[in-house]
Formats: C-alpha cells, structure tokens, sequence
C-alpha cells in the first residue's frame, strides 16, 4: 500500500516535467520567431541593396517620383520602394524595403567617380602666353597649358625656387576654352534657384529645423528681406531663397542645406557644409571651414553689372572642401573671380570660368581649371604667374567623389554619404 506522500511526490515530478516541457516549447517558438525575424531581416537587407544598385546604375527619370517594384516577378514579397531626385549638384536617392510590419530604409546622395582619364593638376586655356612660376611654387599631376609652356620667373623680388621638374607629372596641350560645365546640371540647378513668393520665412526664428530627405523639401523663400541667419541649427532637406544679400553668421549650424540668393556673405569663423549658390558674389571670410561636400557656385544667366564682375572670395587660413565654381551665360566685359586668400587650403575642385586669383600660400589638393591665373602685387597685377602656390591632384583623397556637373566626372555613380539609415 502507497504512503500518501508518494502522490505529491508524483504531482511534483508531474509539475517539473510539465514546466520543462512547456520552457522547451516556449524556447523552440522563441527560437523560431527570432530565425524568421533574422530571415526577415536578412531577406530586407539584401533588398535594400538591391534597391540602393538599381539607383545606383539606372539612368531611369520614373524614379524622380516614389516608385514600388517588385524585385522578384514572381514574389510579391519582396517589394521596394524607390526614388532618386536632385539635390544640388548632387542626388538623393531613398530607398525602403519592407516585409509584414517590419521596414527598414536608406537615403543617401549620390556622387560620381572621377574619370582618370580627364583628370589633371591644373588645366589652363590657351591664350597664347606660357605659365610663369615664381618662389616656392609646386604642381604635382598632369598639366594642360598652353603651347607657350611653363617657364620660371623673377617677381617681387623672388625667384623661382621650387623642383628643378617644374611639373611632377606629364604635359599636355590645352585648348582654347575650358571643357564645358554639364547643362543638364546647371538646368537642374536653375529650377533650385527661381525665384519665390515670400513663403515660410519666419521659420528662420526657430533654434533648430532638421528636416529628413523622406519628406518633402522645406522652401524658405525671403524674397527682398536682408536676412542673416544666426543661432540656429538648419539640417537636411532645406532651401534657402534669397533675391538679396544673405549674411551666414558663425552662430549658425548648417549641414546639407541649399542656398540661393543674389550675394552670400558667411561671417568669420563659420564651420559647416552645404551648397551656396549666388548671381552676383559669394564672400568667405577668414578662418571659416567648409567640411566635404560643400559647394560655393556663381550662376549668372544675365548680364552683369557693368564695372562689378561676379566673384566668389575665400578669407585667409580658410579651409574648403568639394567644389568651387563661376559660370556666367553671356560673356560679360569682366570675367567672373574666384579669389583664394592667404594660407586657404581647398581640397577638391576649382573650376574658373574667368579667373582665378592665388595669394601666397595658397594650397589646392585636387584639380584647377581656369581661363586666367591672376597675382596681385602691391604696385601691378601679374597674369598666368602662380607665385609661393602648391597644387597636388595625388593630395586629394581616393574616396573624394565629384558631382557631373564638373568636366572630369566619369559614368559610375557612387554613394556619397549616409544621410539616413534605419
């Protein structure tokens, strides 16, 4: 006969094994719904991708709108959603993967590869007058000049001092013009810039507006308002339009932003990126940093001012990265500048369509165009002299890309940056 302790006995061992059975079925659902989390998550990763190459490499317009496809024709499961637009000189492209309730996205810019075969030191036209060098000058990289060579020179009281190879690098002759800007660019660039109603503009009053590349752009259009943007934080998605002078303070914080406006001034001490675009001047001063990839552009469809050229002017101990560039429809009496002040290192790309004007100590990493070299002494002005200057196409960094607004862009597209990633 059984003690009656013997029947707990069995309800505890009953329990036990009831629990362990149920922590082993609970453990294999677990086990199960994180696998097909995991697959899931793996399967919309690998269509992120597939989405990001489609953007990458199709030259399809259908995509300047969102657009759904499926990847797999015969699996409506793995759908994307695509869209690449303008930004600047540059694209965005979104793309959004998405599974039962899982989504995930990417929104990046698109730039280009350069194309080596076009890409040079220094490419200056020919006017039928050599390149002078004066002082502690050095032009590292392929050169395009004229026919007239490359000679030294005694200027302000300094010979030339640099390489006995006055370029490290082979020697071509130039044309008489500069290879063309890429209109399509600068008419995606014109559609930026056209003039707005007044709209939005006392948003400027806020402390911060971040707006994402998923949503529509945020247009802030000033008209004639004089504006200086000052202690506030502008990020992402966010135009700027101005029928007037605009003053960047050094309080401001931008990052991604477009703006457009007749004359930019940024204020000393100004660390950011963006892209600035102005008709008349864009005026840099000292000790300002531009971080990769800003732009600084002149686009002037109209006549100038008669006796005031278009001019884009960086401060002394300035740093800038990316892209610099004038461009002016009809030829005007005076060329359009670029001015580089004392010390101003710029890594990237200058692209003068008039002339380009070099201070002592001036340093470009990456690659010059220009019609004319200007210096400035006290007492007269020198023409195609380059005088105490470093150019170094090989300084550039190998990640660096460019927009196909420049003349030495090649056809791949890369991605420039991760803007958002969830």
């Amino acid at each position: 006969m059984l003690k009656a302790s013997a029947l707990y006995i069995v309800i505890i061992i009953a329990l036990v094994i009831g629990v362990l059975c149920s922590a082993l079925i609970a453990a294999a659902y677990f086990y199960q719904s994180s696998y097909q989390a995991k697959f899931r998550s793996d399967r919309l990763q690998n269509n992120i991708n597939s989405g990001i190459n489609i953007l990458l490499t199709s030259t399809d317009s259908s995509y300047r709108i969102e657009r759904h496809i499926s990847l797999f024709a015969e699996e409506n499961s793995d759908s994307v959603s695509l869209q690449r637009s303008a930004w600047g000189i540059f694209d965005i492209g979104v793309v959004k993967a998405f599974a039962q309730n899982d989504t995930i996205y990417k929104v990046f810019s698109i730039a280009n590869a350069i194309d080596s075969s076009k890409w040079a030191a220094l490419y200056l036209i020919d006017e039928d007058r050599p390149l002078s060098l004066s002082g502690k000058t050095a032009i590292s990289g392929d050169v395009y000049i004229p026919k007239a060579g490359i000679k030294t020179a005694y200027v302000d009281n300094q010979s030339y001092t640099g390489d006995k190879e006055l370029v490290k690098g082979k020697q071509h002759n130039s044309e008489k013009k500069l290879p063309p800007l890429v209109s399509t660019r600068l008419q995606t660039l014109r559609r930026f810039g056209k003039p707005l109603p007044v709209h939005n503009n006392m948003l400027l009053k806020k402390q911060s507006i971040d707006r994402s590349f998923r949503q529509s752009s945020t247009i802030i259009s000033l008209g004639k308002q004089v504006t200086s943007l000052q202690n506030i934080n502008l990020t992402g998605n966010i135009v700027i339009n101005s029928d007037t002078t605009l003053t960047i303070d050094s309080s401001a914080h931008l990052h991604h932003v477009i703006i457009f406006a007749r004359a930019i001034v940024v204020k000393e001490g100004f660390h950011g990126n963006g892209q600035f675009y102005a008709k008349d001047s864009i005026g840099v001063e000292r000790n300002c940093k531009f971080t990769y990839p800003s732009c600084l552009g002149i686009l002037r469809d109209t006549t100038a001012i008669v006796g005031f050229p278009e001019k884009i002017s960086l401060g002394e101990n300035t740093q800038f990265t990316g892209v610099i560039f004038t461009y002016e429809k009809a030829k005007n009496t005076l060329p359009p500048d670029i001015i580089l002040g004392k010390n101003t290192i710029v890594a990237g790309q200058i692209y003068a369509q008039g002339t380009l004007s070099l201070k002592a100590g001036t340093s470009i990493a990456g690659n010059v165009m220009t019609s004319r070299f200007l210096y400035k002494s006290e007492i007269t002005t020198y023409e195609n002299y380059l005088i105490n200057i470093t150019i170094n196409s090989a300084a550039l960094s190998r990640y660096y890309l460019t927009s196909d607004l420049t003349p030495v862009s090649g056809q791949q597209k890369k991605i420039l940056q991760w803007l958002e990633v969830k």
